[in-house]
């Protein structure tokens, strides 16, 4: 049985994956009907957002900050063009009395779908990404897609109204861009630079978490060692980010001028020191930390960073989606919850474990002394990691939320573990040249990890309509 596995996976290997994308359609489609966003992260404050976007951008309507509209007043506004338009072409047709929760709902399922699509598309620049990278013409993307899709935070952010899903989408073309820029030796027409420089703005204007994906591509130009492709990748950069910066600093200059920050937030800073935060923040302790696999939802294990990071990127800690927290009389199966997620946390110890061999590759990579054009692609992904994460461990030690850490998501640098899922899946790629009957091994793993999970993928608020 195994051998005839063996000799005709190429066979089993497409029908996983024509499952893998029903199961996906699926899932999208049935979180579609049961998921509203006024259920997400301060989903009050971003649809207030959307109820007073032409107040807050549109010259002459409003001389009040943006922040009396809404405490998200420092989110960037690309994420809620869709569904403001939503909102204004339902506010023709809707009588008054029934207008604002009507208008609210149809903008709400509108953008899950579109946001939905965007996922999809997300995947399959991915995987117009890896055939360029390994240069084939055909390529299934089984690892490819298991290790994108598995993660549970995913679907936290395409049900949301947020603008995790627009870094994600922007990123990828923004990966594909700079491969075939690597691929052309560094050498570049002005439409590449163009396009490059277009992406970095909108990624600017989609999420202030984008700026987390920019300084690797600087920190690069320290292992480039041909003196001629180092020049031309410094003069792309500078063009690229000063159109990018064309783009999308006058959102920041706005937050300057307002609020005296370019990166202002709906709290105050405080200066970095570790001590911003309690020794069990760093180094999880105390008789909790064990409920990371036996009971991972709030309030337990609180402000310790990895584990709750953890626990939401797998399950859904802070209880917005899978665990119904502020709804739990009339979401699905919450006797049982917490033990289910216990589960997922536990059979995600397999795909966690990919995705730090994944890091260990890229690590390998930066440091070679001599680098193929794909060292330089695997170089970006490992150093765009790097930034990313202690980006955002700075982020959560410089805006300490105490006693509960209550910032500290995973769908908020949900781009992080893609790029790590990147890394993982390069390295299987590795692997199945090496040993195909440990890749086989390792797919089937995540097979059952994906089916294991799925309910997790899965809101468990009751039907919307």
């Amino acid at each position: 049985m195994n051998l005839f596995i063996l000799k005709n996976f190429e066979y089993f290997e497409k029908l996983i994956v024509r499952t893998l994308l029903t199961s996906l359609i699926f899932l999208l489609g049935f979180n579609l009907f049961h998921y509203d966003q006024i259920f997400g992260y301060d989903g009050e404050a971003h649809h207030a957002y959307v109820q007073n976007f032409i107040n807050m951008y549109f010259p002459g309507r409003s001389s009040e900050l943006s922040s009396s509209f809404t405490y998200e007043f420092f989110s960037p506004p690309l994420p809620y063009l869709f569904p403001v338009f939503i909102n204004e072409i339902c506010k023709i047709y809707i009588q008054p009395e029934n207008i604002y929760e009507t208008c609210r709902q149809a903008y709400s399922f509108g953008t899950i779908f579109f946001q939905s699509l965007l996922f999809l598309f997300t995947i399959f620049i991915y995987s117009k990404i890896f055939k360029l990278f390994l240069k084939k013409t055909y390529l299934s993307n089984v690892s490819l897609l298991l290790l994108v899709t598995i993660f549970t935070a995913n679907y936290r952010a395409i049900a949301m109204l947020r603008g995790e899903i627009f870094v994600l989408f922007l990123n990828g073309i923004l990966l594909y861009l700079f491969l075939k820029l690597i691929n052309n030796d560094f050498r570049y027409e002005l439409k590449d630079l163009i396009f490059f420089g277009l992406t970095i703005g909108f990624l600017a204007l989609s999420k202030q978490w984008a700026f987390l994906l920019f300084p690797a591509y600087f920190f690069l130009v320290l292992f480039i060692k041909s003196k001629s492709q180092k020049i031309n990748y410094i003069k792309f950069l500078s063009g690229a980010f000063f159109l990018g910066f064309l783009v999308s600093s006058w959102f920041y200059f706005s937050l300057y001028f307002d609020y005296g920050s370019f990166t202002t937030f709906n709290r105050e800073s405080i200066p970095f020191r570790f001590n911003n935060q309690p020794l069990s923040f760093y180094f999880p302790i105390g008789d909790q930390v064990s409920m990371v696999f036996t009971k991972p939802i709030r309030p337990y294990f609180q402000n310790q960073f990895l584990p709750v990071l953890y626990a939401d990127l797998w399950g859904d800690y802070w209880g917005y989606f899978t665990f119904t927290s502020r709804a739990l009389d009339v979401g699905r199966n919450q006797l049982l919850i917490g033990d289910y997620l216990a589960r997922v946390n536990i059979v995600s110890i397999f795909p966690t474990i990919l995705l730090l061999l994944g890091i260990r590759m890229g690590f390998k990579t930066l440091t070679k002394k001599e680098k193929s054009k794909n060292d330089y692609f695997v170089s970006y992904l490992f150093l765009a990691s790097v930034t990313s994460f202690f980006g955002f461990l700075w982020f959560l030690i410089s805006y300490p939320v105490l006693p509960t850490g209550d910032t500290n998501k995973a769908t908020y640098i949900i781009h992080l573990f893609h790029l790590m899922a990147f890394l993982g899946v390069l390295n299987l790629e590795k692997i199945k040249e090496k040993n195909l009957k440990y890749f086989y091994f390792i797919i089937f793993g995540l097979i059952f990890v994906f089916a294991h999970n799925y309910s997790a993928y899965m809101s468990h608020f009751p039907y919307q309509f």
